[in-house]
């Protein structure tokens, strides 16, 4: 499922996927306050311009550094058949 970024709202599956987390984590995020979000019917809807401040503090510096690290030893064990994939 692609999420169109040019909608105002996001539903709570696009927030899920866009943050590759479940919409039970989602809503447990929005329960917490982690993630504004505004009740429409039954439904909760989170404002696009909400993303980067979720974003950041799902992504703390913590995870950003692991997966930097990560990026960095898949790349060194990995960089030429990576080099030979983007060829294809």
């Amino acid at each position: 499922m692609l999420v169109n970024m040019d909608k105002k709202l996001l539903s709570t599956i696009e927030v899920a996927k866009i943050l590759g987390i479940s919409r039970v984590a989602v809503f447990k995020k929005i329960k917490s306050g982690e993630i504004k979000a505004e009740k429409v019917g039954r439904n909760f809807v989170i404002d696009r311009r909400e993303l980067p401040d979720i974003l950041s503090v799902i992504l703390n510096e913590n995870k950003k550094r692991e997966i930097e690290q990560s990026v960095k030893k898949t790349v060194k064990e990995y960089g030429q058949t990576l080099k030979l994939l983007g060829k294809e």
